[in-house]
């Protein structure tokens, strides 16, 4: 490169710059030769240009010329021209370079997939090459939106009067839910560092260091099963304050929202943002997470149809479970496959089955039999169905009814194509119960973390009711998916030990965990309280990508292996010595 310097991405030229001498790098994106002319079109990540060699340019040009191929890197100097044949699908398209001096600085193989966007290509490929994969344009964009989404939490937060601190990475291993990572230690063999969920414990001991307002972009991982939206390691813009409420919390979150999607989408967001409760949320919806953007809300006809002879039924009150429906507007025309095809995604949800109704003239469903002409008339009229829609029944006990018939309506808007695009539909959901009982492990749980505080009003029942105790909690939703949440924190020593002992910790369990913390409360803690947003899904949601590992860099694969650098990998038998640790193959089957 010596001699030559950049002067300008490629796509950043434009009309005014016509007669301008310039210089651009970048990758060839293709070549075409026409006996005499050749097009080259440069790529960066501003975009692209085309470059123009004529038979008037000098020998070497020429020579240069003829010999690049796809991905080769080259610098070009030369005059900026209009095109003689616009493109209009090319942000450059009206002009061109005409080059003057070319250098090949870098020489390609064949890529295994070509370099474009929306490719074909099998995703493992994909990650398998994840430097070329990288190169397309729209995961430049999506990597870019993610800069600026990010850019855009700092600046506003400064603005808001918070601190960006850093929060270790190794820490001590503490039950929050899912499982660590774990990091051996060579000085004291045997013991383990954690990496860390979150920084929870590390924001919480900030707000009683007295930093009042604090920040992060903050790298966390958990060792669960991936899905589309997960990752063993992700990012969170992580936030907490003192001496606020739920309401403060909320609102400095919201103006956060509105700046992000006014200047990276250009998108309004209406403040205040719609609320609902957990429980509102999950009668209406099926779910914590509710996407809003269509209806098809739940509809309680456990009273209307308790006196109907069907034992699917029959056996559900009997255990105080509940029969709930949704109605599919013109649902009617649905083959008995389609609805069958509905009761598998149903029964994933541990639904034992889905009942169905047609209240047409001639009406039709899964347990005609058991039902006068009234009682369909009175379904009919508690689900909202007319001649041409179709009832979807689920009776369970409630946990079984939410969520099954939460994962149909979705299912049903899609496949009739109910989900406007180009929405965003932002919502609160509060008033979460502060614990779930847990039949697995044959007591409560936290259904955020040990460190969200009940409501004022329910304390009571933590002594005689826990089950109903609501806590000060609150997610942000944003089109069916949680973008965050939080929750304002327990503050009380007594109360924490409390809710300590009500998930199953004695006091040396509680404080072998949480000693550090616990100390550390006992020296005046102001009330306080944060939010967590998890930036992947952000981008994700906002970028309309499908899978969360279009918008990470270098994303790990359903078993949270790296294809490119075939990471997890063994490593010396001398590394494991000085870690005092020793591994036990797994015996094959004989």
């Amino acid at each position: 490169m010596q001699g030559m310097k950049r002067t300008m991405r490629c796509a950043e030229l434009t009309i005014e710059n016509t007669g301008e001498k310039v210089t651009l790098m970048g990758w060839c994106h293709k070549r075409r030769d026409l006996g005499g002319l050749t097009f080259i079109t440069l790529r960066d990540r501003s975009g692209e240009v085309q470059l123009v060699v004529t038979p008037e340019s000098s020998d070497d040009v020429i020579s240069k010329a003829s010999r690049i191929r796809g991905e080769f890197v080259l610098a070009c100097e030369g005059t900026v021209q209009k095109r003689s044949a616009p493109n209009p699908n090319m942000k450059t398209g009206e002009l061109e370079i005409l080059v003057e001096n070319l250098r090949i600085l870098s020489e390609a193989q064949t890529p295994p997939f070509y370099i474009e966007e929306n490719i074909s290509a099998n995703e493992s490929l994909r990650l398998k090459y994840r430097y070329l994969d990288l190169r397309r344009p729209d995961m430049q964009r999506n990597l870019m939106m993610r800069h600026r989404i990010a850019k855009c939490a700092r600046d506003y937060f400064d603005a808001e009067g918070f601190l960006d601190i850093e929060t270790p990475m190794l820490g001590k291993s503490t039950p929050e839910g899912a499982r660590d990572y774990l990091v051996p230690s060579r000085v004291k063999k045997g013991s383990f560092f954690a990496l860390p969920q979150s920084p929870q414990l590390y924001k919480q001991l900030l707000m009683l260091s007295g930093y009042d307002r604090y920040m992060q972009v903050a790298k966390c991982f958990r060792d669960e099963d991936l899905r589309a939206d997960r990752q063993p390691e992700f990012t969170q813009i992580d936030l907490e304050m003192a001496f606020v409420d739920e309401e403060d919390v909320m609102l400095v979150t919201e103006g956060f929202l509105q700046k992000v999607f006014r200047e990276v989408m250009e998108v309004e967001i209406s403040l205040p943002l719609p609320r609902l409760t957990w429980m509102d949320a999950m009668n209406r919806f099926g779910s914590d997470k509710p996407d809003m953007r269509f209806g098809l809300e739940l509809k309680d006809i456990t009273e209307v149809v308790r006196d109907i002879p069907f034992p699917v039924f029959e056996d559900v009150l009997s255990k105080k479970g509940s029969i709930r429906a949704i109605c599919v507007p013109d649902g009617a025309s649905m083959t008995r496959k389609e609805i069958d095809a509905l009761a598998e995604v149903a029964k994933t949800y541990r639904a034992k089955g889905l009942a169905w109704l047609v209240p047409s003239a001639v009406p039709r469903g899964s347990f005609l039999k058991f039902l006068a002409p009234d009682q369909i008339a009175a379904i009919a009229e508690k689900a909202g169905a007319d001649d041409n829609d179709l009832i979807l029944i689920v009776s369970d006990k409630d946990s079984v009814v939410f969520s099954a018939l939460g994962a149909l309506r979705c299912e049903v808007a899609k496949n009739f194509s109910l989900i406007p695009e180009n929405t965003f539909n932002l919502i609160w959901v509060t008033e979460f119960p502060l614990l779930e009982y847990s039949e697995e492990n044959g007591r409560y749980v936290a259904m955020h973390h040990p460190f969200t505080g009940p409501m004022d009003e329910d304390l009571g029942l933590l002594e005689t009711d826990p089950g109903l105790v609501r806590a000060k909690a609150y997610d942000i939703i944003l089109n069916g998916t949680e973008l965050g949440g939080g929750s304002i924190r327990i503050h009380d020593q007594t109360l924490q030990k409390k809710m300590f002992s009500l998930l199953g910790f004695t006091d040396e369990q509680a404080y072998e965990q949480f000693g550090f913390l616990l100390d550390a409360f006992s020296f005046g803690v102001p009330p306080h309280g944060g939010l967590a947003f998890g930036l992947d899904r952000m981008v994700m949601l906002m970028t309309g990508s499908k899978s969360i590992r279009d918008v990470i860099a270098f994303p790990k694969v359903q078993n949270s292996s790296d294809l490119m650098t075939e990471a997890p990998a063994p490593v010396a038998d001398n590394q494991l010595d000085e870690l005092g640790i020793s591994i036990t193959k797994e015996k094959q089957d004989e």
